[in-house]
């Protein structure tokens, strides 16, 4: 059995405008190197929630990576930030002190720095907005809708194990729903764990991909020291792209708990390196009934 988790009071998505004065690179998969800058914002402002967002083995800030417009570089796997362009980050908050990771980031990016410190320079926060929700909020949303289509954007690579490090290529429903799932689960007060069976799903949810939209990619998530001391590079397989999930002869409770977890996955990110921009997605649900 894994250690219990504090329940979460709420959920937070932070959308981020940022702007800079000068070129400069950045690394193509961004979101390892934004993942540090925003570590060394929460450091600044409280070590303590730092190092337990850094050290919660739930993927507890998601973060998107750089979202915009770049231009080429000459540096081998980056990617040139421009002057005059507008990049979105988005932030999603799971975790057990919600409330003080949310505020550091407040003092860090809007009271304080207004900074992003990249390696060769600096985004400025321009706009910062914020909503929250509760798990028991995102179920009564759910219940509103009544034989809903979900449309799921995995707008950065999502990165699913399914098996070691194994993981899957493709938006396959179980694989999704089990990772929102097994999030869900370790962030939310224990009356509202949700429960959903395997064959239930594949007998009764159905997964249409847009193959217009559908891509693979293997991102940097991490670079850890070898035993002679070099820099190792890790990566993560995932895939992103349009995927609608409908149902077909299925419970209440099976579209109830579905449509919830697709609704949690904007707060969450779905599946692994969450937090070094992968797993990033948009969800759009309506009434097909």
């Amino acid at each position: 059995m894994g250690q219990a988790t504090k329940a979460v009071s709420h959920l937070r998505e932070v959308g981020c405008t940022l702007r800079t004065d000068e070129r400069f690179p950045v690394p193509v998969s961004d979101g390892y190197s934004v993942y540090g800058a925003l570590l060394g914002v929460l450091d600044e402002v409280d070590a303590d929630v730092s190092a337990s967002v850094h050290d919660s083995p739930m993927g507890s800030l998601h973060s998107s990576g750089l979202v915009g417009t770049f231009g080429g570089s000459d540096r081998p796997h980056h990617k040139t930030v421009l002057p005059g362009e507008e990049y979105q980050l988005s932030l999603g908050i799971v975790h057990s002190d919600d409330t003080e990771v949310f505020q550091a980031l407040v003092n860090g990016l809007v009271l304080e720095g207004e900074t992003i410190e990249l390696s060769h320079g600096e985004l400025r926060v321009e706009r910062f907005e914020s909503e929250n929700a509760t798990h028991a909020e995102l179920l009564d949303r759910a219940s509103e809708y009544d034989d809903p289509t979900v449309e799921i954007a995995f707008q950065t690579p999502a990165c699913i194990e399914e098996a070691g490090d194994v993981t899957t290529m493709v938006p396959y429903r179980w694989a999704v729903l089990n990772s929102l799932m097994g999030k869900w689960n370790r962030s939310c007060p224990e009356d509202l764990q949700l429960e959903l069976d395997r064959e239930a799903v594949l007998e009764s949810v159905i997964e249409k991909p847009d193959p217009r939209s559908f891509d693979t990619h293997s991102v940097l998530v991490n670079r850890v020291e070898n035993e002679d001391g070099e820099n190792r590079n890790i990566f993560r397989q995932g895939f992103s792209g349009r995927c609608e999930y409908t149902f077909k002869n299925a419970s209440e409770s099976v579209v109830n708990a579905v449509t919830a977890l697709a609704l949690f996955g904007e707060y969450s990110g779905v599946g692994s390196a969450v937090a070094r921009g992968c797993g990033n997605v948009v969800v759009k649900c309506k009434n097909d009934g």
